[in-house]
């Protein structure tokens, strides 16, 4: 188990309970009365830190290394029912960019998503979850797809951003985005988006145009990282988190302005903490809200969600 720099008064608490249990179980002392009282101040110390996260903090649990990535995710909803798909049919199969068809109980759906790695080999196959334009060329495909066959579309959001090399800008990154965008509100078939990590840049935008967008309470959602703007605005990255408390990126922030629909709850210690948990709560939030969208003609549902983001931001005639 890793831990943050801010969960190590958790750790020290859960290596005091676990040395308690192996004094209980090696000899024949009575110890469960003490590690009851450890128990309940490991169960209080995590609820009091975890209720007062900063923003950089928040940044922080949406990269820890155990929290479930979009495979675990797609696996878990859909069991052996998921059969992936290859290719933008143009120049090659982004493993940076997974999408294919897969069950929630009887109702097909499409699943698209960035996928980083668990280890070092698995993160460079993966390109550390940064799809180049092959790879939102192949989730367009796909989407275009679902939208042949009436199937509803379910995008994970959770890249650092889109790959910035020069041979991702010669194939056209910045067009294979915004043609994404562009394709997405127009979309005649229900789209959630569910933002399960980082949701960095036009790297998540490009899969991000839903009917509903939703967020784990620790992501964060942005223009640009923490480390990059600190490194924009005061040439250092040691004002990354003045950073991401100025950009208001956390998912209270995005919901006060009104950019997402719903704040998916996380168990105590982040959805690393209580998978399965979480896996349970973003299937019933799923199924919640496709029951709703299901009921609306293609042309509401276009007309719905292109309103709903004319809609964002402030401005004066």
């Amino acid at each position: 188990m890793e831990y943050l720099d801010f969960e190590l008064p958790i750790k020290e608490l859960e290596e005091q309970l676990s040395k308690c249990q192996v004094i209980g179980n090696e000899s024949d002392i009575d110890v469960s009365d003490t590690c009851k009282q450890i128990e309940k101040k490991l169960a209080d110390t995590k609820k009091e830190i975890y209720k007062n996260l900063t923003p950089w903090q928040r940044v922080q649990v949406s990269r820890h290394p155990s929290r479930p990535y979009t495979l675990d995710y797609i696996k878990a909803l859909c069991g052996d029912t998921f059969l992936e798909l290859h290719g933008d049919r143009n120049v090659k199969d982004d493993k940076a960019m997974i999408g294919g068809l897969g069950k929630i109980g009887d109702q097909t759906f499409m699943f698209i998503g960035q996928q980083k790695g668990y280890n070092t080999k698995t993160r460079q196959y993966r390109n550390f979850g940064m799809a180049n334009p092959e790879g939102y060329r192949k989730a367009l495909r796909l989407m275009k797809m679902a939208e042949k066959f009436n199937l509803p579309i379910i995008s994970f959001v959770d890249t650092p951003g889109a790959y910035p090399g020069v041979e991702a800008e010669e194939r056209g990154q910045g067009e294979a985005i915004a043609r994404n965008i562009f394709e997405m509100t127009r979309l005649t078939v229900p789209v959630i988006v569910l933002i399960i990590g980082e949701g960095a840049s036009g790297g998540a935008l490009g899969i991000g145009v839903g009917d509903k967008v939703l967020m784990l309470e620790n992501t964060w959602y942005s223009v640009i990282s923490p480390e990059s703007c600190s490194s924009i605005l005061w040439r250092s990255w040691e004002y990354k988190e003045q950073a991401a408390e100025a950009l208001k990126l956390t998912a209270k922030d995005m919901k006060k302005l009104s950019l997402i629909d719903e704040i998916i709850k996380e168990p105590v210690g982040g959805a690393h903490a209580d998978r399965e948990k979480t896996f349970k709560t973003v299937e019933k939030t799923i199924l919640t809200y496709f029951e709703e969208l299901k009921k609306l003609s293609p042309e509401e549902l276009v007309n719905q969600r292109m309103e709903k983001y004319f809609n964002m931001g402030v401005y004066k005639a």
